[in-house]
């Protein structure tokens, strides 16, 4: 069954159609390449996993139907949006309110991990944009002559195993670029201040864009 899958003709189309959606900058994204520029490679891998269980999550749950849920209730929707939202802005508050001290020094003494991931998880889960992107995708997918749950379980993974990839790329690249921003001393005063910005704006983007696909 799973080769019958994976050998159909569009299946092509749906590893381009998930490559799209994983390479398109969004909350996901955003928090890997903010946390790497912070805390370094360590900490962007750490929120890649937790990126990648939230993922997961929004995939199991447009498997069972929530996702459907959540395209016929707009109140659901919004309820969801803005509680993701919020917790973008929550996490962009408590790096404004950092001591300048301890952000100074979180170039060298990193969160925990198990804090990075669980970070990561929430801000994945809370994005409905991906789980309505799996109910409305995975559906062309699917061969109703087979099991839909399984068929809609393996594709998911296939993304998010796509997501990780180009997410990995990303972290990488801002790995990278990072001894360039950090390379005067002064200017990692202002890290707390770059990293507030970012996840309030992006909060605040969250709760103010259309309902569009973005990961």
């Amino acid at each position: 069954m799973i080769q019958a899958l994976l050998t159909s003709p569009t299946f092509a189309a749906f590893l381009f159609a998930s490559l799209i959606l994983a390479v398109t900058p969004g909350p996901g994204v955003v928090y890997i390449v903010t946390r790497t520029l912070g805390q370094g490679r360590r900490a962007g891998f750490a929120s890649i996993g937790g990126i990648a269980l939230g993922d997961l999550g929004n995939a199991a749950a447009a498997s069972v139907g929530l996702a459907a849920v959540l395209s016929a209730s707009a109140s659901a929707f919004v309820i969801v949006k803005l509680a993701g939202a919020a917790y973008l802005i929550l996490l962009g508050l408590k790096a404004l309110w950092a001591k300048p001290a301890a952000t100074a020094a979180a170039h060298t003494i990193r969160l925990s991990p198990a804090r990075l991931f669980r970070d990561g998880f929430f801000v994945a889960l809370l994005n409905p944009k991906t789980a309505l992107f799996f109910a409305a995708l995975l559906p062309q997918f699917i061969n109703p002559a087979a099991s839909p749950l399984w068929q809609s379980l393996v594709l998911s993974c296939i993304f998010v195993s796509i997501a990780m990839l180009t997410d990995t790329i990303y972290m990488l690249t801002a790995s990278a670029l990072a001894p360039a921003i950090y390379r005067r001393e002064g200017s990692r005063s202002y890290g707390r201040y770059i990293t507030a910005a970012s996840f309030i704006g992006l909060g605040v983007y969250a709760a103010l864009a259309s309902p569009r696909l973005a990961k």
